[in-house]
């Protein structure tokens, strides 16, 4: 049996997560649901239906790490160790290289597992390039991953027979995962909302959607937060009471080095909840979903001009679709955030605790002045070197040779001060040399034109 057909039989058997379909429901507003019946591209949303011929989001074989552990699985390459109450927690995020130093935590009901959390049992997510987990005590280990081509694959991971693990895909994911919030294709996000003290959102006092351009002010509701010396206002480890209106602010300055005494952090593989990883994971999910997005545009319109060479006149409402926006909207999009163009700017020092920050950096590829785009600022802004490290990513080679070339193009003009007014403006000579420089020496495929002359 095939990797596709044995995920493929998975998805068809109950699982907690089919149960829990109808539980969102009632949660009230726990959980966005949004419909697949989609159309066409329309107010930047890509509401183009998941099982479009173009797509095939279920159909289609996927070469996710999942899907590749799998086979290794199969063939008695990797062993995964199933310990205690964490499970299969520990060895999953060892054999697909995930830090525990990346460990993150969420005490508010925003996911769907909503029962079991709260401040006393909160989530935990761990991550990397590719890669999220995400566990909670009582319940089971969620994995998101990343498909090179069909965006964000989702998976539970539970104890079958004889403690064997069962990995099953859960397309169920996509009622919250699917969203406006998300640019309408399977990706990922950051919630940032109002939570009561027993861990419920509280969404009628408003919420976000976090990533690198959102103001700390906003970030971080019903997440913990831990840190060194943060200064910045935000809304991470507040809860409010609604018994007390003068704590309906859910904001603070508090940040605490550690979550020891927040909850048994001894039930946990670590006891902190770092700011930068926090920091790092907002940057990743909406550039995973411009990468998704951009792609599956580029295959819908490859998809309908060539429809349209086999002249189906008797449908041609199926090829014209005034609402599609231009694919380079999409390109400029991706770039600017690309290259932390509308960053929101640090106010003071961010100085993580779980040891993720050296952890991070350490990874390459770096030039041979030992540069990267991995290493951090934390001081005015997120990265040091404002060129993201999603650059280097499956899913960023896997893009369509002409959107690659789209990016590189855009990238160029900003790189090389064509582009230099406006917002761009802010972006610094030395930045951008630095940033050519590095991709010069570190990115294959990069067009001949990034090795020019930059103008000063």
């Amino acid at each position: 049996m095939s990797e596709r057909d044995f995920l493929r039989r998975e998805i068809a058997k109950p699982s907690w997560f089919s149960l829990m379909r109808s539980a969102r429901l009632i949660i009230g507003g726990l959980i966005g649901v949004t419909t697949f019946a989609f159309g066409q591209i329309k107010d930047g949303v890509f509401s183009l239906r998941v099982d479009h011929p173009a797509i095939q989001y279920s159909d289609r074989d996927t070469s996710d790490p999942i899907t590749k552990l799998y086979g290794k699985l199969q063939e008695g390459k990797v062993h995964l160790k199933f310990e205690g109450d964490q499970g299969y927690l520990r060895s999953v995020l060892e054999v697909l290289n995930v830090p525990i130093e990346s460990q993150i935590v969420v005490f508010s009901k925003t996911s769907v597992q909503a029962p079991r959390i709260n401040p006393h049992n909160p989530r935990v997510l761990y991550f990397n390039d590719s890669v999220t987990v995400g566990w909670v005590r009582g319940g089971f280990v969620e994995l998101a991953v990343q498909d090179p081509e069909q965006g964000v694959i989702f998976y539970t991971l539970h104890k079958g027979d004889e403690q064997k693990p069962v990995f099953m895909r859960e397309d169920t994911c996509l009622a919250c995962h699917v969203s406006r919030s998300t640019m309408g294709v399977p990706g990922m996000l950051v919630r940032s909302v109002f939570t009561a003290v027993d861990g419920m959102p509280l969404r009628q006092l408003g919420e976000h959607i976090s990533d690198h351009r959102s103001p700390l002010q906003e970030r971080w509701g019903g997440w913990y937060v831990t840190g060194r010396h943060i200064s910045a206002l935000h809304m991470g480890n507040a809860m409010v009471n609604l018994d007390k209106p003068d704590s309906m602010e859910g904001k603070t300055t508090v940040t605490p080095e550690s979550l020891t005494g927040k909850f048994d952090t001894d039930a946990y593989l670590s006891p902190y909840s770092d700011i930068v990883a926090l920091m790092v994971f907002e940057h990743q999910t909406h550039m995973i979903n411009l990468l998704t997005r951009v792609g599956w545009e580029a295959r819908y319109s490859s998809y309908r001009q060539h429809m349209s060479k086999m002249a189906l006149s008797e449908t041609p409402s199926r090829f014209h679709d005034p609402d599609v926006p231009k694919l380079n909207d999409t390109v400029k999009e991706l770039v600017d955030y690309l290259l932390f163009i509308d960053e929101a700017p640090l106010a003071s020092k961010i100085e993580g605790t779980s040891g993720f920050t050296k952890k991070f950096s350490g990874q390459g590829p770096k030039d041979r002045k030992g540069r990267s785009f991995r290493q951090f600022d934390l001081q005015h802004r997120l990265m040091r070197y404002p060129c993201s490290y999603m650059i280097y990513s499956e899913a960023f080679d896997a893009l369509p040779g002409e959107v690659k070339q789209a990016i590189y193009k855009r990238m160029w003009q900003i790189l090389s001060r064509q582009e230099r007014g406006g917002k761009y403006a802010r972006f610094s000579f030395s930045d951008r040399r630095a940033v050519v420089e590095i991709l010069r020496e570190t990115k294959i495929g990069l067009p001949t034109y990034f090795h020019e002359l930059m103008p000063d």
